[in-house]
């Protein structure tokens, strides 16, 4: 598309060139879904664990959804929807086995090396550790994908040392999207960006994703019976959850506003009364789930478009805007989940992070045999202790639910 320039469209290492029937960005979406990385998504935890129900969502299916949610709304813009799918399906790709309680266990493991975030991780994935295209100097680049598509990806483009004061922050602090080893790939990223601020495309990849995650977690949560209707339409317990959903989506919202905006929601009459899994039931709970995404997608665009105008907007032409109420009630929709899902299950989280724990440590006492192939000679290679940690690291991560814990086992009886 005319808005994106040869710099939007350049490669690290530069590529001669290829057929003219693709554009760079269709190059780049169809590298990603050929990735082994994407694929070994399809074994890791969304809401419950791969296997336990064909229904359920897997990271891979989340990132699909996103990536559909993310097309339309980028195309809607003016944004290149090839552009912006990529950056969907690319936003997960770092994540390690158990997700987001894997990488909180991973970033303990990591600390001798600088920590894990799975962000980073995925800058590390597409511009490094996936094997497809290698610089003239030996060294591999990845995917080598556009700086637009790079660009787009980054949901927090700084590195650790660099973080805003003023993100949330966790007992390992805020998050971050580049390793320190990752530096110099991430400049060339972001040159000429202003400081911190993301492009339009990795707005709407963000925005797409809190829609498919919030929603959809939300329909796997009722249909695995952790939740049910009849328990939200019970204001107790929508306090109950209002409290969970401020505590970890939107500490700067009143209690009283967000039950508010939660009572209203479920007033829309959209909202089925019950979930007994049967033919109806379930057309109910689709039905839900399509107008909630309609919902928070066309107040995003109509609010953009609101300031500003019917053009098409790409790169760093505009911001995209979320009204407060969409917000809120997407912040109350993850909260759900939170609250009768990741924290009732505290029991099984804690023997998720002690499994990664451990496996670093049999990894480490073996290395590098019980590394996979492609890392031995990474680890070989390694400048120093941090530099081999960090090749356990990125094979730990690599790793799928199945296959972590099947490793972990498989170890452990030859210890």
């Amino acid at each position: 598309m005319s808005d994106y320039t040869d710099f939007d469209r350049a490669r690290w290492a530069p590529e001669p060139p290829k057929r003219r029937d693709r554009t760079a960005f269709e190059r780049d979406r169809a590298r990603v879904l050929h990735s082994a990385a994407l694929r070994r998504l399809a074994a890791k935890t969304q809401v419950a664990a791969p296997g336990t129900d064909d229904f359920l969502r897997t990271r891979l299916t989340h990132s699909l959804e996103c990536a559909q949610v993310g097309r339309e709304l980028g195309k809607s813009l003016g944004c290149d929807p090839d552009l912006v799918e990529t950056a969907c399906l690319s936003h997960d790709i770092g994540h390690p086995p158990f997700g987001h309680n894997g990488e909180s266990a991973l970033d303990v493991v990591a600390r001798p090396c600088g920590g894990f975030e799975g962000n980073a991780q995925s800058l590390r994935i597409l511009t490094r550790l996936e094997p497809k295209s290698f610089a003239p100097g030996g060294r591999s680049v990845g995917l080598n994908l556009t700086r637009a598509s790079l660009d787009a990806v980054m949901k927090y483009p700084w590195r650790k040392a660099a973080q805003p004061v003023d993100l949330p922050r966790g007992g390992s602090g805020g998050p971050y999207g580049i390793y320190e080893e990752d530096a110099d790939v991430a400049a060339w990223v972001r040159q000429g960006a202003p400081e911190r601020r993301l492009c339009l495309e990795a707005q709407v990849m963000d925005w797409s994703d809190d829609v498919a995650y919030s929603v959809h977690d939300l329909e796997d949560a009722l249909v695995a019976g952790h939740v049910d209707f009849a328990r939200l339409a019970d204001p107790t317990e929508r306090r109950a959850v209002a409290r969970t959903a401020r505590r970890l989506y939107c500490p700067d919202a009143d209690l009283a506003e967000l039950e508010e905006v939660f009572a209203e929601l479920m007033a829309e009459p959209y909202w089925p009364d019950r979930y007994d899994g049967t033919p109806r039931t379930l057309a109910a709970l689709k039905n839900l789930t399509s107008t909630l995404i309609g919902r928070f997608c066309l107040a995003a665009e109509q609010a953009t478009r609101a300031r500003y105008g019917p053009g098409r907007l790409t790169r760093y032409a505009a911001d995209l805007i979320v009204p407060r109420r969409q917000r809120l009630e997407c912040a109350l929709l993850k909260g759900v989940t939170a609250h009768y899902v990741w924290i009732s299950h505290r029991a099984v989280r804690a023997r998720q992070r002690e499994l990664i724990m451990e496996l670093a440590e049999l990894v480490a006492a073996g290395a590098p045999a019980t590394l996979e192939v492609p890392f031995r000679a990474a680890w070989r290679e390694a400048a120093g202790d941090a530099a081999r940690w960090r090749v356990i690291v990125d094979q730990i991560a690599s790793l799928t639910d199945t296959s972590a814990i099947a490793l972990h086992h498989r170890l452990r009886a030859a210890a």
